[in-house]
């Protein structure tokens, strides 16, 4: 009989944590959740509120096995997550296995190491029940929500749409931040850079660059000003130097993790996540689930040693952190190396990366501030006529550091920083009265920046800021917008844009008109028209649903039920008593127009009005009504556009395609536009057109030239076929040749990718016939 059974959420945790327990411990995984609400049902009993669970088909194996090792074992030991998705996971276990609460020992611990497992089963406790009803509550309330509001979105929008409570929130932040991008008028103003130059004492010169102090909102004055500047003399007016100090960036929580990550590593909030999971699984680092920036006493130490070790005494600095976080729910630790003196790991590329930051973080956090010195020189413009311009000054800044302290090691980056963590020169030597030398001054037109579009990961900045989501819903909330398509991360070419350039140089001022693309943005996240038409009919229809103070309240309530302030039924209770009548009133209103739908005017030809709407598909243009005699006519909308922004003219460019442009071997070549862009058809064969291509323009010898590429490529793809059975083929691939048979593909030994277009039937068919059992999917 086994003495003690422990059982923990993942199969790498296991792993890691049988090294420690010995051979009277057996260590089994439940594979994460091993029961859950059905998955089609509501599964909520509305009079009481109460969940109805179920073991799905897929865990109920792994129960049965949990099930016979429990009954064998003398004490069980429950060691999921510390967190309330791991107490929950916990009482389930407890639940399912019929298990004794006073012979079932709950551990937490939140690192993976030897110290931190045999102290939890020295000191294990039993189920914490406030906190596995903080979890059931956000599970009822967020399927209530989902499963009552998704049905009316298939009424009033569009099928097989859903809602979420928490997603909905965060669809509704980029849709704003989108229409205050569209409303926002950009107005140029002008910035004047100068280059002077310094004598030394030697006779040499250095060169110091300064920005003017003002801003000129026209063209003209720029010009009046470079006027001014070609007979004035530039003198030094003042020279302050003031001492700085910068102080390192608190350790991570799962949320400044996730923002770095995205910045320093070009990570997906998911990515992260993912990478930082199997970190603490494998005893790297502690649990990545957390808003506490608490270091314990253990780790203080130990980075003390380290920093003494690796730069010097001088460059330590023992700090305390302590959490501001609204409701902090893990009031345990932030996210360090479990040793301090693991500078690196053995891993994937990205383990290693993520790794070597959250080292980086960790030991800036506890060493000496950054001493740099600011010097800041005003320089004076004296006019031709010996009058001073007191409100205009060149002002040159110089920043040098004086001791390095913690930017030896880390550096926090920010969303809005462009070219990364450089601190400016030094400035030359100079002193008060100084006359320098004029080089050059440039005039550069530039534009006012309206509100930038969210990344990832000043998402997550912004729902926390809000108090929206905790450090586990974060992830989660992202990915699903992005899956059911209400949010895509995108690019945004942008708009060609002229800016004025005016140089003075000696006493001549030349001027240039250059080139830029406004607007242009790179992986940034932009709602999609299905996702601002949902946005708006939630906000019409259930504004406290989408009101952010109501989404941070309930998370508050949460906060309040994990504590035992408050009973879980009671708060849901009230809750669904209030949203079911909105729910119904909604669902049973009569509406002329269908949701998002907009009327762009008349057509001029058909005398018809155009509609854009979202059908069946997606986003369309729409010629004509449903009660006409005529069927109306349909065009998809390209990707390029939007509903909210689409012109009658650019709708009605749609319904030029598809065209025939001409003939080729003797069939009509055919430029349409579908569901995933502009197309060639041509012999009942599809040709994707280039981005570069525009379908309306496009000529028929551009045409052939994509059909016959299209062609080359699919002979390169397909090596031999064979007579003796069509389902055979021996094709190339991304990774090299293998062999496609009935459906399925085979790969085929290195050793005869040279020679696979001459392989014979009877060796392909050997091939197929040996080939190795595929791997199931976990």
């Amino acid at each position: 009989m086994q003495e003690n059974l422990v059982i923990v959420e993942s199969p790498a945790k296991a792993k890691t944590i049988e090294k420690f327990l010995g051979k009277d411990y057996k260590v089994m995984s439940s594979y994460g959740h091993i029961r859950d609400l059905k998955k089609k049902e509501l599964s909520i009993d509305l009079d009481t509120l109460t969940p109805d669970y179920e073991i799905p088909d897929e865990k109920k194996k792994v129960v049965s096995e949990l099930k016979k090792n429990a009954k064998a074992a003398k004490k069980v030991w429950l060691a999921s997550d510390e967190d309330r998705e791991g107490e929950a996971i916990s009482w389930h276990l407890c639940e399912v296995l019929g298990l004794d609460e006073e012979k079932t020992s709950r551990i937490v611990f939140h690192e993976i190491t030897k110290p931190a497992i045999l102290k939890a089963i020295e000191t294990p406790r039993h189920l914490d029940m406030n906190l596995v009803n903080a979890q059931q509550a956000r599970r009822v309330l967020d399927r209530l929500v989902g499963f009552r509001l998704s049905p009316v979105l298939w009424r009033k929008v569009k099928p097989a749409l859903s809602a979420g409570r928490v997603q909905s929130v965060a669809v509704r932040l980029i849709v704003e931040r989108e229409r205050e991008i569209q409303n926002f008028a950009s107005e140029p103003y002008y910035r004047l850079n100068a280059v002077f130059a310094v004598t030394n004492e030697d006779g040499s010169k250095n060169e110091v660059k300064a920005e003017l102090n003002k801003r000129f909102k026209t063209h003209e004055e720029a010009l009046a000003f470079l006027e001014l500047c070609k007979k004035a003399r530039f003198r030094v007016a003042s020279i302050a130097r003031k001492p700085l100090k910068r102080t390192p960036a608190p350790p991570f929580t799962t949320s400044t993790l996730q923002q770095e990550a995205a910045r320093k590593l070009g990570f997906t909030v998911s990515q992260t996540m993912m990478v930082a999971q199997r970190l603490y699984e494998a005893g790297r680092i502690t649990y990545m689930r957390t808003d506490s920036v608490n270091l314990s006493a253990l780790a203080i130490n130990t980075s003390k040693a380290e920093i003494e070790r690796l730069y010097g005494a001088e460059y330590g600095k023992v700090r305390m952190y302590h959490t501001h976080s609204k409701g902090a729910q893990e009031a345990h630790e932030a996210i360090r190396p479990t040793y301090m003196d693991n500078v690196s790991i053995d891993g994937t590329s990205q383990e290693k990366r993520l790794y070597d930051l959250i080292w980086k973080r960790t030991i800036a956090s506890q060493m000496a501030d950054a001493q740099i010195e600011k010097t800041t020189v005003n320089i004076s413009l004296e006019a031709e006529d010996g009058k001073n311009q007191t409100d205009l000054q060149f002002v040159a800044n110089g920043e040098v550091i004086a001791f390095e302290g913690f930017l030896k090691v880390y550096h926090e980056s920010s969303d809005d920083e462009e070219g990364g963590e450089e601190f400016s020169h030094a400035l030359p030597p100079m002193h008060e009265g100084e006359e320098l030398e004029r080089r050059e001054i440039v005039s550069t037109e530039r534009y006012s920046q309206g509100p930038g579009r969210y990344t990832e990961a000043s998402l997550v900045r912004k729902l926390e800021e809000l108090g929206i989501g905790r450090p586990s819903t974060y992830a989660p909330t992202i990915s699903t917008i992005q899956q059911r398509e209400y949010v895509q991360k995108g690019d945004r070419k942008g708009e060609e844009r002229k800016y004025v350039v005016d140089t003075l140089l000696g006493l001549k001022v030349t001027s240039k008109t250059k080139k830029e693309m406004a607007g242009a943005d790179k992986g940034k996240l932009i709602p999609t028209d299905i996702g601002i038409v949902v946005n708006d009919f939630l906000m019409e229809n259930f504004p406290d649903i989408m009101d952010y103070n109501f989404t941070a309240k309930v998370e508050q309530e949460f906060d309040k039920i994990a504590e035992g302030k408050v009973a879980w039924n009671k708060e849901m209770k009230t809750f669904y008593q209030g949203f079911e009548p909105e729910v119904e009133k909604v669902m049973n209103a009569r509406s002329e127009h269908k949701a998002g739908e907009r009327e762009l005017g008349i057509d001029p030809k058909s005398g018809k009005p155009v509609f854009v709407k979202i059908g069946r598909f997606g986003p369309v243009v729409q010629i004509g009504s449903a009660d006409d005699e005529d069927k109306p006519r349909f065009s998809q909308l390209p990707a390029d556009k939007s509903i909210e922004t689409i012109t009658l003219d650019e709708a009605l460019e749609l319904f030029k395609l598809p065209r025939t442009v001409g003939q080729f071997e003797g069939t009509d070549v055919v430029i349409g536009a579908g569901r995933f862009g502009p197309y060639v058809l041509h012999n009942k064969k599809y040709t994707s057109l280039p981005k570069d291509e525009n379908p309306l323009t496009i000529s028929l010898d551009a045409a052939i030239n994509l059909i016959q590429k299209k062609r080359l490529q699919d002979a390169q793809r397909h090596l031999k076929t064979f007579e003796e059975d069509g389902r055979m083929e021996v094709m190339n691939g991304r990774y090299g040749p293998y062999i496609a048979y009935d459906g399925k593909n085979y790969r085929m030994p290195k050793t005869l990718h040279e020679k696979a277009a001459e392989l014979t039937y009877e060796q392909c068919m050997d091939i197929v016939k040996n080939a190795p059992e595929p791997r199931r999917k976990k």
